[in-house]
């Protein structure tokens, strides 16, 4: 079977943590993830400058391992991601900002890719969101 899923919780929220299980127990269950979309406050799981406490799990780091090392597509809301100052170089070049902050593993795009992702799927499950 192949999945979607979004993320529209941020990197703090129990929504995260379960969102990242899910996503691992899909690929170890011999089945495909299309495509992560983060969207609304899932932007921050890409972003680099998130700081976790040390005694809590880093659910950002753990997302951007998770999509290095499995090669999937994550995908970051570019409206959503610009709105909360989660920006690539072309964006903090494009809007005079002293700084990118946008993990390497992820590609800024438009909400048409959540929609092309859940024709391409056989199930969109979201998580965090209202």
């Amino acid at each position: 079977m192949k999945f979607a899923i979004a993320l529209f919780a941020p990197p703090h929220a129990p929504s995260s943590r379960r969102a990242l299980r899910f996503a691992q127990a899909v690929l170890a269950g011999g089945h495909e993830i299309s495509r992560l979309f983060f969207y609304q406050e899932g932007v921050h799981s890409a972003s680099q400058t998130v700081v976790t406490p040390q005694d809590e799990l880093d659910l950002s780091r753990e997302w951007s391992d998770f999509v290095r090392e499995q090669q999937l597509d994550g995908v970051v809301c570019i409206a959503a991601a610009l709105r909360r100052g989660v920006l690539n170089q072309e964006e903090a070049d494009r809007y005079s900002r002293s700084a990118a902050n946008l993990g390497q593993d992820w590609e800024l795009s438009g909400l048409g890719q959540l929609h092309e992702a859940a024709q391409l799927s056989d199930r969109l499950i979201c998580f965090g969101g209202h």
